[in-house]
């Protein structure tokens, strides 16, 4: 039917002809209906009565064939209506069509990039992940990045935006096979448009063969962000494999430019037989308002699991990101090691709060096996500061707060930690408090964590300072339980000039109970002792 011609302004005309004409039929046969649906008999005999029904019922008859009639020509005129629309839609189509043309025709033939429109997908060529094509220079989205199948093989980038779009995707690695151990990388993701555009996420690693120490790809780095914006989320490490086997470590999150949120980062890689792999570290905030992303959590492990990826740090505005979390052992004999927590971000200059600390993974039947908890962000001027994170099981310590802003804000509270396994029977050590600096209250301390068997109960975390003109100590935290001795609670922090000792805490339950913590000391200008733990 490539010969057929259509003029939508005449289909329109015609729309609008047999409209009306639907109207004139409808309007006589109304008028026509009142005059002959019931005739009155001429007379008052047999005859003339059924000689007027006769008139009167084929008049019916009539009035409904009629209706019918104008039933299929209302079909008959939307459907016209509806194929003009169509037409017409096509004709604008066309025309926009050729001006894209028209327009990118010259810069795709000198840069090999269009002047407005989407950057093509990269696909699979020969079992290789080709790269995204670029968006428009003034609009358009990169081009995603395409998945390699090939063995080890990485997967292709993802094309970047120009002015306004978004940054394609980057694509996933190749796992492995007996020619090649380990994974493919993951593509890294494009980044966003200079004037508006999020980056793209990074693809994911390929998993490594089955064959000894077989690494897991890593994760592809998020795409930035530049003027307005945030980044594309870090790809997830590849599975390891075989014994000692590592899993991939997970793409950094991409960072924003001035106005934005930096990404999270990636998930570390997984082995069962081997090491888990590190979570990828957040994207860093736009320089003047923004979060921090998250740092990625870290992939769990036989032997040691992966720790926990740092956050980002906000800028100017802006609060930081949470560390990512240390996985724990997968261990179900022998030792095994839980994943430290990554660090939370600090905030921004002029006003945010720290991020948290990341916790730390359980260990299994290992002395410090248990992961570290890793310590609260930091404000600068305006904020509090982060919590820090816990501890693991297997006697890992609870992290310190962060400490708050200069100028205001109160200091994080510490982390709880761990509780002690078979391998590493004491409890691990609460974390202590932020301090505050000028005006501010200091954060609390955590509790010790409880002792299994023959093994004593953590320490409980101390208090922060308060604020050098005003604030208060935060409270100590209680010791560990424990079968034998119990874990020593924390002292209260000290005020400075202003404000109230935080309050000393009681010792752990015990065989004896643990020594109980001091009360901090009252401002030197006003303020009250805190009390000791009874």
């Amino acid at each position: 039917m490539s010969f057929v011609v259509v003029t939508p302004e005449l289909v329109g005309a015609a729309v609008s002809d047999w409209t009306n004409v639907g109207s004139i039929v409808s309007a006589a046969n109304a008028a026509a209906a009142a005059h002959t649906t019931f005739l009155p008999a001429a007379a008052a005999d047999e005859v003339s009565a059924a000689i007027a029904a006769v008139f009167g019922e084929h008049a019916q008859v009539y009035q409904s064939f009629s209706a019918q009639a104008a039933a299929f020509h209302e079909r008959l005129v939307q459907a016209l209506s509806t194929s003009g629309s169509a037409y017409w839609s096509a004709e604008a189509t066309n025309v926009e069509q050729t001006l894209l043309n028209a327009i990118n025709g010259p810069t795709e033939a000198l840069f090999g990039r269009p002047l407005i429109g989407d950057g093509a997908d990269g696909g699979t060529v020969n079992g290789v992940g080709q790269n995204g094509g670029d968006g428009g220079f003034l609009w358009g989205n990169g081009g995603k990045g395409g998945d390699s199948t090939n063995a080890g093989v990485g997967g292709g980038a993802g094309g970047s935006a120009g002015l306004f779009g978004n940054g394609g995707g980057g694509g996933n690695g190749g796992d492995a096979d007996a020619s090649s151990t380990n994974g493919g990388a993951g593509g890294a993701g494009g980044n966003g448009g200079l004037v508006f555009g999020n980056g793209g996420s990074g693809g994911t690693g390929g998993s490594g063969y089955d064959a000894f120490a077989a690494t897991g790809g890593d994760g592809g780095t998020g795409g930035r962000s530049y003027l307005f914006g945030s980044g594309g989320a870090g790809g997830d490490g590849g599975v390891g494999a075989g014994t000692s086997g590592f899993g991939g470590r997970g793409g950094a999150g991409g960072e924003a430019g001035l106005f934005g949120n930096g990404a999270a980062g990636g998930l570390g890689g997984t082995s069962t037989d081997g090491d888990g792999g590190s979570g990828g570290d957040g994207g860093r905030a736009g320089i003047i308002i923004g979060n921090g992303g998250d740092g990625g959590d870290g992939g769990a492990g036989r032997f040691t699991s992966g720790s926990g990826g740092t956050a980002g740090t906000a800028i100017l505005f802006g609060n930081g990101g949470n560390g990512g979390d240390g996985a724990s052992s997968v261990a179900t004999s022998g030792d095994g090691f839980g994943g430290f927590g990554g660090l939370g971000g600090s905030g921004g200059l002029f006003y945010g709060n720290g991020g948290d600390g990341g916790n730390g993974g359980d260990g299994f039947n290992v002395a410090n096996g248990g992961g570290v908890g890793s310590s609260g962000g930091s404000a600068l001027l305006f904020g509090n500061g982060g919590a820090g994170g816990h501890g693991g099981a297997g006697g890992g310590q609870g992290a310190r707060g962060g400490t708050g802003g200069l100028l205001i804000g109160n200091g994080g509270n510490g982390g709880v930690g761990g509780a002690g396994d078979s391998g590493n029977p004491a409890g691990g050590q609460g974390g202590d408090g932020g301090s505050a600096y000028l005006i501010g209250n200091g954060g609390w301390g955590a509790v010790g964590g409880a002792g299994t068997g023959t093994g004593e109960g953590g320490q409980g975390g101390n208090g922060g300072y308060g604020g050098w003109l005003l604030g208060n100590g935060g409270n100590g935290a209680e010791g560990g339980a424990s079968s034998v001795t119990g874990g020593a609670g924390g002292n209260g922090g000290d005020a400075r000039l202003i404000g109230n000792g935080g309050d000393g805490a009681h010792g752990g339950d015990g065989t004896p109970d643990g020594a109980s913590g001091s009360g901090g000391s009252g401002g030197i200008l006003f303020g009250q002792d805190g009390t000791s733990g009874g």
